[in-house]
């Protein structure tokens, strides 16, 4: 089995437009996917992120550290939450990607990790 992470892209614009009854709706379902991706095995870890502008951005340079408030990007779309699921190749990780897209109402992005060798 290889890891992958499904990240989430969130877009501020469309977080401000979502009542409670859309905010509860999107945890229910996004809630059911994680009870169906830990009972298929597939589940390793997940969680939703704070708004970039809770982020702190650290360099460090020549041994000097340096942090900055905010997101490293100015950016319309934001990584707002995540998936890390066990799966056996790509097509499979891309079918769960497809029902967290559903679940979230946002565009998932798949990516797997480096291979231990790499």
């Amino acid at each position: 089995m290889k890891q992958y992470l499904l990240a989430v892209h969130s877009y501020a614009e469309n977080a401000a437009d979502w009542s409670d009854e859309d905010v509860q709706r999107l945890y229910a379902q996004t809630g059911a996917l994680n009870e169906r991706m830990k009972e298929a095995g597939v589940w390793v870890f997940a969680n939703g992120l704070t708004e970039p502008s809770d982020a702190t951005v650290v360099r460090s340079v020549d041994g000097k550290v340096t942090t900055t408030d905010g997101p490293y990007l100015e950016t319309k779309e934001h990584l707002g939450g995540f998936w890390i699921i066990n799966a056996p190749d790509l097509d499979a990780a891309l079918k769960w990607a497809a029902e967290g897209s559903a679940a979230c109402e946002e565009p998932v992005e798949v990516r797997p990790f480096q291979d231990e060798e790499a």
